[in-house]
């Protein structure tokens, strides 16, 4: 690895370590599905987030919910004696990436068959104090 290449790659690390996030990868929701989701929580405040995401009709709202709270474990693991209600928190950005895709047969007419294609995704969600942005 070149010297420039090494020197970024510690730079980002060493960002790494005051960015609160949680990831989740493989879930087998479908990339799209998944988005409509994290665009609805995007630049939310967490508390309102938590209440979106638990009383949305959507399935992959129960899986942001529980990548939300474990985002904010991660953040309240750091900051021991802060309280999160007294925290502006927000949901600073959302990622869905596609991850691996099962590869499916499908029975079709006359002796031929569709490929069915079953995706999941991978999920990485930031959260932030609204003050620093």
């Amino acid at each position: 690895m070149g010297s420039r290449k090494h020197n970024k790659a510690e730079e980002l690390k060493e960002a790494r370590k005051s960015q609160y996030f949680a990831k989740l990868n493989n879930c087998p929701t479908s990339p799209r599905k998944m988005r409509l989701v994290a665009d609805m929580i995007r630049g939310m405040e967490v508390e309102k987030a938590l209440h979106v995401l638990k009383y949305s009709p959507k399935e992959a709202s129960v899986r942001m919910y529980k990548l939300l709270r474990s985002a904010l474990a991660n953040w309240e693991a750091k900051n021991n004696g802060v309280r999160l209600e007294d925290s502006n928190l927000i949901v600073k950005d959302v990622h869905v990436d596609g991850g691996r895709m099962l590869k499916r047969i499908q029975p079709a007419p006359q002796g031929r068959a569709h490929r069915v294609r079953k995706r999941s995704n991978h999920v990485t969600l930031f959260v932030d104090d609204k003050n620093i942005n």
